[in-house]
């Protein structure tokens, strides 16, 4: 899959892309958790951004012992714009992944 990636102007135009809300960013990091539920890499690229004022790339990676985390901090976006399948696989992943630790 290939990393999405997010232009934005400078610094604080990233800061509130990733404050939370937004559904492509979500999407960028629950998909990358989703793909690589039963993998063994601990650090997982999930998306770019570009910084155009800073002619900056920032890479984004989920560290696997966040996976839990990132799910739990995105299922809000997904319930807010209704997609409940994927909200379900979410819960899914969730329950998973504590399943695991135990």
């Amino acid at each position: 899959m290939k990393m999405k990636e997010f232009e934005v102007n400078n610094q604080e135009e990233f800061e509130g892309l990733m404050d939370g809300g937004n559904l492509e960013v979500a999407q960028a990091l629950v998909e990358t958790i989703l793909q690589n539920l039963k993998g063994r890499k601990r650090h997982i690229p999930a998306m770019s951004i570009v910084l155009q004022e800073e002619q900056l790339v920032l890479d984004v990676t989920v560290d696997r012992n966040d996976f839990i985390h990132v799910l739990e901090t995105n299922l809000p976006t997904y319930e807010k714009y209704e997609l409940y399948e994927k909200c379900a696989e979410i819960v899914g992943a969730i329950n998973f992944l504590k399943g695991k630790e135990k």
